[in-house]
């Protein structure tokens, strides 16, 4: 095997239980006792964070080094091994059994530390012997810390004469001594000269001595120093150099310092060097990670330009390790230069599908464990990541590779070890991540589900960890939701009986994740009852997910605050001050839920102990709403009173303020118990109270039931009016608790993730820039709490007079391009991108509930330079206006570059309606007037709840619908593929349920549900017959409206 092949070995890495952090065992596995003839072989890994690690194997034990290099640059570049053989004996290390314990590191590599970083060199190639006298001299006389300073010393005060000696030094004792220099700075002790007689060593012309200097100067000049500028001087002598071993040095030391200089002479030289018809294979590889050393560092110094197109040609290369190297290299740039190796794709599933369809014989030096080069497929998944789904052609290659690696994952192993499950799983769970980022093939989508769901149960504990993890992002696919779903009662053991801690916190993620209206309440009782023995380190992250699931698919109010009271009674230390007030929001909003809210807390208070938040919950919705429940004996307004009393003096200074103004409010709804209230106010704890706040609110709440009469005092202290819709600040807190999200909302709606109520995933919280509007959290509360806003265009200031200073003019513009069919694309989906150009785009998510809808605009601004005068309006015209509803908030005029703003539109439907709202965007840029209108996706079939029915109810309701003016039908030719999985999804996401095993030709399709409007229900049934051979479908529907009939069909067959 040559070695270059010896670097796609596998190297196992598993982190070890250590007293030091970061103590970690490389485990080498193969046949190396057939490839060398010495025990001893070094190999060396190099991560991303630049923390070195490193390990020998010495027959059958293992030495442990745990080294992590504050002084050492280490880039992702293959480095010379007997620099780290030398590291090997000059770091404290120690001897242990080849005991490793599991990790998840040790199943998904990083493609960075995995694919051409191992390097194996036999010792007797390392010049070791060199150092031999310098190590036992040491080693022998360093019986004590003082006695090993002082040999220290003696040896650098012999090496400082030396190199200040008349006599000229040959090139060997050179290198000897600047050996010496090397071990004495890793045994921890400073040097402060020699660097030039290193710098020396690089212009000598034999190897050794040359990589000398080229250690010396990677570990102990640093980035800033004044040598750089002769170090640059000798690395471009040898990087022009014929000899391919001086040129892969020169790409170490490169790679090695990183420094700004460095980037700036050889980021233009190294590409050439890449792409050149004549570099050996070993120096391309070296040359394509020095160069991804470079771009990390100094990204604006790396020029893009043809060697771009040339670099992206080594996928196509015959040399394994090449392509390796190469994929990492196109990857990184890739990231940031999408356009510009766009190419790379069609190679890349090219390469791929070579790899995979080949036999474990095919690349036997590439092959690890019966998996055919795992590194390189990794990479290679991994590259495809950076881009959407290919074209037809190419996409149709990559499904046939994705389908292959989830077939084999089925194939019983062909090794019982673990390291070719590790292999083969890296493999799988890449793949499903790219299946994942494509979200466009529904029968992947599901069999990654279900291949995960095999994993749920397996007894590595790493595989059920990457499974709930990988399932969380599958959850948020309309077409792998249902599959997920499918999998609640194992998340939920998981959740009750892992051992390990993050394992049951990818649990409650993925509950989270699959939560949706039919499960919400089987999730949230769930999470309240692991949340009784949960992690302190997660309980927080937990109350927030409940109190958002509770709030987002609350059908029933009141189990919404029977949700929230339980979760403060559990984890109240937990609850923070924004779920406590979201619930009173929620309660003094909904008038249906007020009395209950009241009733409820009441009877909370009464247990002995109650947390604090409890008490401030209690008495602010007794205060507004204990009128409601005070007709009741047993909670008349004294006995309110006393029981609010009784928490008064174990809450803080915050929670007695709020129950002050509990009591004043008292005053107003039961006069009965103001002559008890004042005697509280009056009494020296509060007149005279050391807290300036609550002395005040005493002093003057006291003063105000004296002085005011009965009506000042109803006025005063009138009931609270509903809170103004806004963005529910629990998302934004369990957003700031996970970390900050990579992408913006637009970006997110860009996905095409489905929010559908019925069943799809919670729709993602605003970022940051937009706290100041609605968010898709707020759910569909109070969607009357807006004022209602024109829905035509502005009218006119009146007569003939013309408004000259208008800022804005008045008319339409037409529809833009392509309109028609981005509003065809939402009809069976409710989150995407609407419209966009080079100015602007406009995304939107919206979720409707029977026939009540809320819609979120996203207007995104592209450019740098603002948008003045932005408005946008809803046009609509006279029958549309009569039978639908919508009520907008306010956008700010003025768009920041780069920024998003959103709106909220609220949706009533009145009654079936047949034309859609026209959004019409008026704005200034750079001066100029810009005017767009494109039409809205509130369709009539938005308002479709799905009903389940037997085979027998349907046929029956079928037969009842049959007037001729009930049914529509609709032959038509197929404008898609047809297949299977994709037409359920676009049934589902019409809105209507698909309902299985109901038509006796099981190849039909059947659907049922109601369109709810405000005036009536109209029942829909719906069947849909393909005719694989012709093409074509024959489209039934019958519903008891002629009209929406007929607007039902036209939606409908659009999408086939």
């Amino acid at each position: 095997m040559s070695s270059a092949c010896r670097q796609e070995e596998i190297i196992n890495q598993h982190v070890v239980p250590e007293e030091r952090p970061g103590a970690v065992i490389l485990e080498i596995q193969g046949l190396f006792s057939k490839l060398v003839p010495l025990e001893c072989i070094l190999c060396y890994l190099l991560d991303a964070n630049c923390s070195l690690f490193l390990a020998v194997v010495v027959g059958q034990s293992r030495l442990l080094i745990s080294y992590q290099s504050a002084d050492i640059h280490c880039g992702n570049c293959l480095l010379e091994a007997w620099y780290f053989l030398w590291l090997t004996d000059l770091l404290r290390f120690r001897w242990r059994q080849h005991r490793v314990a599991e990790t998840r590191t040790s199943l998904l590599w990083n493609g960075d530390q995995a694919a051409g970083m191992a390097r194996l060199v036999t010792a007797s190639q390392l010049h070791w012997p060199m150092l031999h006298p310098v190590r036992m001299g040491f080693r022998s006389q360093g019986k004590s810390k003082e006695a090993e300073i002082k040999r220290i010393n003696k040896e650098l005060a012999n090496i400082r004469s030396k190199f200040k000696g008349d006599k000229a030094l040959d090139g060997y004792s050179k290198k000897k001594y600047v050996c010496k220099l090397l071990f004495i700075f890793l045994l921890g002790h400073d040097i402060d000269f020699g660097h030039m007689e290193a710098v020396n060593l690089l212009s000598s012309n034999r190897y050794t001595e040359k990589q000398i200097g080229y250690l010396f100067i990677s570990v102990l000049v640093n980035s800033n120093s004044e040598l750089i500028r002769l170090v640059n001087n000798a690395v471009k002598n040898d990087l022009g150099s014929r000899n391919p071993t001086f040129t892969g040095l020169a790409l170490h030391c490169i790679a090695n310092v990183g420094s700004r200089e460095m980037a700036e002479a050889f980021a233009g030289e190294i590409p050439k060097i890449l792409v050149a018809g004549d570099t050996m294979d070993s120096v391309k590889q070296s040359a394509a990670l020095c160069l991804l050393r470079l771009y990390r560092t100094s990204p604006d110094l790396v020029p893009m330009g043809d060697w771009t197109s040339r670099v992206v040609h080594l996928l196509n290369d015959q040399h394994l390790g090449v392509v390796t190297a190469a994929a990492s290299l196109i990857t990184t740039l890739a990231q940031k230069n999408p356009e510009e190796f766009k190419t790379s794709v069609s190679l890349a599933v090219s390469r791929l599908s070579r790899i995979v369809t080949s036999a474990s014989t095919d690349l036997q030096d590439y092959t690890y464990y019966f998996v055919p080069a795992p590194w390189l497929s990794v990479k290679l998944l991994r590259l495809l990541q950076c881009y959407p789904p290919p074209d037809p052609a190419v996409r149709g290659r990559l499904t046939e590779c994705l389908e292959t690696i989830l077939n084999k994952a089925q194939e019983p192993p062909k090794s019982k070890k673990v390291q070719h499950s590790n292999a083969k799983n890296a493999v799988l769970f890449e793949a499903i991540s790219l299946i994942t980022h494509h979200d466009s093939e529904p029968n992947l989508l599901v069999r990654a589900c279900n291949q995960l769901g095999q994993f749920l149960q397996h007894r590595e504990t790493n595989l059920r960890y990457l499974a709930l993890e990988s399932m969380c992002t599958l959850a948020s696919s309309e077409f792998s939701h249902e599959a997920v779903k499918t999998h609640i009662e194992t998340v939920i053991n998981a959740l009750k009986t892992e051992r390990d801690v993050s394992v049951r916190q990818r649990a409650v993620d993925l509950l989270y994740a699959m939560c949706d209206r039919s499960n919400a309440q089987q999730i949230v009782a769930e999470m309240l009852s692991y949340l009784e023995t949960a992690d302190y380190s997660i309980r927080e992250e937990i109350v927030l997910k409940v109190a958002i699931l509770a709030e987002k698919y609350a059908v029933d109010y009141t189990w919404y605050v029977d949700t929230i009271l339980n979760l403060i009674r559990i984890a109240g230390d937990y609850v923070s001050e924004e779920v406590w007030y979201r619930v009173i929001q929620i309660v003094v909003n909904r008038d249906d839920v007020q009395g209950y809210a009241a009733k409820t807390v009441f009877e909370a208070l009464q247990a002995p102990a109650c947390h604090e938040n409890l008490v401030k919950v209690g008495g602010y919705i007794l205060g507004e709403f204990g009128n409601l429940i005070a007709g009741d004996p047993r909670s008349s307004p004294l006995t309110q009173f006393h029981l609010l009393h009784s928490k008064f003096h174990l809450c803080s200074v915050p929670s007695r303020a709020l129950l002050l103004s509990t009591y004043i409010k008292f005053v107003n709804l039961f006069p009965e118990v103001k002559g008890t209230i004042q005697d509280v106010l009056r009494s020296d704890s509060q007149l005279k109270n050391a807290d300036v706040e609550l002395q005040q609110r005493a002093v003057e709440y006291l003063r105000l039931s004296t002085v005011a009469s009965t009506d000042i005092l109803a006025t005063v202290l009138e009931e609270m009016p509903p809170f103004p819709e806004r963005e529910s600040s629990i998302l934004a807190k369990l957003k700031k608790k996970k970390g900050p999200s990579t992408v913006t909302d637009l970006e997110e709606a860009k996905r095409e993730r489905s929010a559908d109520v019925n069943g799809g995933p919670e729709p993602a919280p605003a970022s940051a820039s937009t706290a100041s509007t609605p968010s898709p959290s707020a759910d569909l509360l109070g969607l009357g709490a807006a004022p209602p806003v024109p829905t035509g265009p502005p009218p006119s200031s009146g007569g003939l007079l013309v408004d000259v200073f208008s800022d804005l003019p008045s008319a339409v513009a037409p529809l833009a391009p392509g309109s028609e069919d981005n509003f065809a694309r939402f009809v069976c989906k409710n989150n995407g991108v609407l419209f966009e150009n080079q100015l602007l785009q406009i995304g939107l998510k919206s979720e409707f509930r029977q026939n009540l809808g809320r819609m979120f605009i996203f207007y995104g601004n592209k450019t740098s330079t603002q948008f003045l005068s932005f408005t946008p309006t809803l046009i609509c015209s006279d029958d549309l206006q009569a039978n639908l509803s919508l009520q907008t908030k306010p956008v700010d005029p003025t768009v920041d570059g780069g920024a998003q703003v959103q709106q909220a539109v609220n949706i009533e439907c009145v009654s079936d309606f047949t034309e859609a709202p026209v959004l019409n965007i008026q704005f200034r840029y750079g001066g100029t007037f810009q005017n767009v209108s494109v039409k809205l996706p509130i369709t009539l079939n938005k308002f479709f709840q799905p009903t389940e029915m037997a085979s027998q109810d349907f046929f029956q309701r079928w037969k009842q619908l049959s007037n001729p003016q009930q049914e529509v039908q609709n032959i038509f030719k197929a404008k898609h593929p047809m297949d299977t999985e994709i037409t359920k999804a676009k049934i589902i996401g019409f809105g209507s349920a698909l309902l299985e095993e109901v038509d006796p030709n099981p190849a039909n399709f059947v659907g049922a549900g109601i369109i709810h409007t405000k005036t009536t229900q109209i029942g829909c049934l719906l069947r849909l017959e393909p005719n694989l051979q012709a093409q074509m479908y024959r489209l039934t529907l019958r519903t008891s409206r002629e009209t929406v009939s007929q607007r039902l069909c036209e939606l409908l067959s659009e999408q086939f």
